[in-house]
């Protein structure tokens, strides 16, 4: 079972997620805004944080960006809004999953344990895989660019070390949601593309690397 951080302004959110995590058997740690967020996991041992986005004193976006500063713990972003700029503004901050209010906390618990069995997973390729000035090292989850470490999201690194090992092979998009997300992901195909559209962001001059399949899905031609 899990450590949980539930962050949250609003203590009916906090009660109701704790009341169904404490059900499921995992233990919780509450926290009212962001500052305290970053606190507690500075000083405490977290397995998960759910954190919301608008809260006095930091916001959850700002809260991340401090966490992952020293740890790389997973987090659910909360949000009484579904726009796209949200969406990438957490997934940029270091967000692994992006749940918008209302929302069901039995869904909820089921997104915590699809991350933390993802997490679970160790890449188990020893492969260095390069082309031109772009170097992908499946063994220490690491991606070079032109000599220059890129800092990619947890679900980026999956998402481009699953493309590159299919190199050249047409990868639907029911595929990648299955085989990179998992066979219970809860989200949509704008998740995906929101990945896609950050990976490219980060690949740079290398972003054509990743080819658009109308109607189809992606392949990474290298």
């Amino acid at each position: 079972m899990y450590n949980i951080l539930i962050c949250d302004d609003e203590i009916g959110i906090r009660t109701l997620v704790s009341k169904y995590a404490i059900f499921e058997g995992h233990s919780v740690i509450q926290a009212f805004d962001g500052m305290q967020a970053v606190e507690l996991c500075r000083n405490k041992d977290v397995d998960i944080v759910i954190m919301d986005i608008m809260m006095p004193e930091l916001d959850g976006f700002s809260a991340v960006k401090e966490i992952r500063k020293f740890s790389d713990v997973p987090v659910i972003m909360l949000s009484a809004r579904g726009e796209e700029y949200d969406r990438i503004h957490g997934f940029e901050s270091g967000v692994d999953d992006y749940v918008v209010k209302p929302f069901s906390p039995k869904e909820l618990m089921m997104r915590v344990d699809v991350i933390m069995r993802r997490r679970g997973r160790g890449a188990a390729s020893h492969d260095i895989y390069k082309t031109g000035g772009l170097e992908v090292d499946f063994t220490a989850r690491k991606v070079v660019i032109d000599g220059t470490v890129t800092e990619l999201s947890p679900k980026e690194y999956d998402l481009l070390f699953y493309m590159v090992k299919n190199k050249g092979v047409a990868l639907s998009r029911e595929k990648l949601l299955t085989n990179v997300w998992g066979y219970d992901f809860f989200g949509d195909d704008r998740t995906l593309d929101t990945h896609i559209k950050l990976l490219r962001r980060h690949l740079g001059e290398y972003s054509s690397l990743i080819v658009t399949l109308r109607g189809t899905g992606y392949r990474f031609e290298g």
